[in-house]
């Protein structure tokens, strides 16, 4: 039984990998389809959030029912836990890829600055070597790996916190950005909950090894956002 029960973890713990790997790509194709100003991308980004639901659904049903066949004991219990909750903040994070998307399909105005979309991609190219190494750290159930992260996400905060003020400033400067500057703020902050939500599953790999839940960055908590 003890067999049949890891055998069954290990898949799981696979399809939330798979689930990662969508999520991740989807980040990237959102953030493209804005800075290209590519529609049909974007649009494609939308169509394809709906299997990264039906991805969490399933792997909520295969935990529930490991649970329930299996009876683990407290440890594993804790093992399958984390899966649920992990896999719920990839789902967010295919939300607000989505979110970037959408901004792409409505964005309004031809006036585009070409610093600031550098800014996005550099962010994009943040979150997404972090959900890489998370997910690197969620199979290998590396605690000290999954800490590294908290500091990738504070530099998240900071370049977002960054691209704000440069956006307030030109906005004051030259009144035919405004419009497409509110795309712009709406995308970094996006992202910025990307970084958030990459740093709840991080908290959920410590508390894997630890059994404690620590938060590991300053004014943040795993059920925030």
């Amino acid at each position: 039984m003890r067999g049949i029960f890891e055998d069954e973890l290990k898949k799981l713990h696979g399809k939330f990998t798979e689930m990662g790997i969508n999520v991740s790509e989807a980040i990237y194709r959102a953030s493209k389809s804005f800075i290209d100003h590519d529609k049909a991308l974007a649009q494609q980004v939308i169509d394809h959030d709906e299997a990264i639901n039906e991805e969490e659904i399933k792997l909520e049903d295969q935990a529930l029912m490991l649970m329930a066949l299996q009876q683990p004991v407290a440890t594993d219990f804790r093992r399958i836990i984390i899966v649920l909750k992990a896999s719920s903040d990839l789902e967010r994070i295919g939300d607000h890829a989505v979110g970037i998307a959408r901004e792409s399909i409505e964005l309004k105005g031809e006036h585009r600055v070409s610093e600031i979309e550098n800014d996005i991609a550099e962010m994009t190219n943040t979150v997404r070597a972090m959900l890489e190494e998370v997910l690197d750290a969620y199979v290998k159930e590396d605690e000290v790996g999954a800490k590294k992260i908290a500091n990738a996400n504070q530099e998240i905060d900071a370049a977002y916190a960054q691209v704000r003020e440069k956006i307030i400033q030109m906005m004051k400067q030259d009144a035919k950005i405004i419009t497409g500057s509110t795309s712009y703020l709406m995308v970094a902050s996006y992202l910025e909950r990307i970084g958030d939500h990459i740093s709840n599953i991080a908290e959920w790999v410590v508390y894997n090894k630890t059994g404690h839940l620590a938060e590991l960055t300053p004014d943040h908590h795993p059920e925030e956002k």
